[in-house]
């Protein structure tokens, strides 16, 4: 079997049984690619049977010098993954780099934005153009609900049940929550639907998306960068910035103004609570406060 053929029994699994997102399966497999383009330009000719763990660790050594530890991290556990999956497929007994360790990778912090800074970037929307009734119910929906970019890009108008103040999301690997919306994000979202997307032609496939773009089509995750960045450089931000950390900030200022760590949870759709206590690092003045509050011995 070649490395083409099993890369894309792979895949397969990884969509069809594993049920993971687009985009983690395009991770899994530029770093399998990564592999096979190391062992091509080193003129190895053994196949994925019979590759050794040496030969998988001389190739792990050759990405350290251009990858972080994370990222080194991510592409072994990528690595584990296929290899367990042709062990498990009986294609060979045994995974060569199971025993092998990742890089030590301290928690990534997260970056936030203040409340002030969500309002400035907000406050310069252009609205006299087409776009900026959109773009402003783009920013009040990340920030509002916290969601993924993925998650706001695929946000459908039969998702929004208003009237029981919640949105249906659909997350990593298909899986659907449901997210509490309030008052303030609902009004720019239905300001954005009357003046904005009412007016557009509409393409055919995209008659029940969202946000879209002047051409009636779906917003690419592309679009929703470029138009933070652009905010971000029109306020002279300090910060570099992406539609993720709108959902830090939100999951933030919650806990921050005393939401349950699992409420946040299951709002962002986090199946680890682990996930979730990041964001306990942000702000510990409410740490001080419980046990000043609450210990018998205060």
């Amino acid at each position: 079997m070649t490395w083409t053929n099993l890369l894309k029994d792979y895949l397969s699994y990884l969509k069809i049984e594993r049920g993971l997102s687009q985009n983690t399966i395009d991770s899994y497999q530029l770093d399998l690619k990564k592999l096979i383009l190391y062992l091509e330009t080193n003129h190895i000719t053994t196949s994925p049977l019979y590759i050794t763990k040496d030969e998988l660790t001389q190739f792990i050594y050759s990405i350290s010098k251009e990858l972080n530890a994370r990222s080194q991290s991510r592409v072994i556990s990528g690595l584990k993954g296929f290899f367990n999956f042709l062990v498990f497929e009986d294609y060979r007994a045994d995974n060569p780099i199971e025993t092998l360790e990742s890089p030590k990778v301290g928690r990534k912090l997260p970056d936030t934005l203040s409340e002030v800074e969500i309002n400035q970037l907000i406050e310069a929307i252009d609205l006299s153009k087409q776009e900026g009734e959109r773009n402003r119910a783009i920013l009040e929906t990340l920030y509002g609900c916290g969601l993924r970019v993925s998650e706001l890009i695929n946000l459908k108008l039969s998702d929004l049940f208003f009237k029981e103040g919640f949105i249906r999301v659909t997350g990593k690997g298909d899986k659907q929550r449901f997210v509490p919306i309030i008052d303030h994000t609902i009004k720019y979202i239905e300001f954005y639907k009357t003046y904005t997307r009412n007016h557009l032609k509409i393409h055919e496939d995209y008659t029940d998306v969202l946000f879209l773009n002047r051409r009636g089509k779906k917003l690419t995750r592309a679009m929703i960068f470029t138009i933070i960045k652009q905010l971000a450089t029109k306020i002279s931000l300090d910060k570099t910035i992406s539609p993720h950390t709108f959902r830090h900030s939100f999951a933030t200022h919650l806990l921050e103004n005393g939401a349950d760590l699992r409420a946040i949870q299951q709002m962002l759709g986090h199946e680890s609570i682990t996930t979730t206590e990041i964001y306990m690092h942000m702000d510990r003045t409410h740490l001080h406060e419980a046990i000043n509050s609450f210990h018998p011995r205060r």
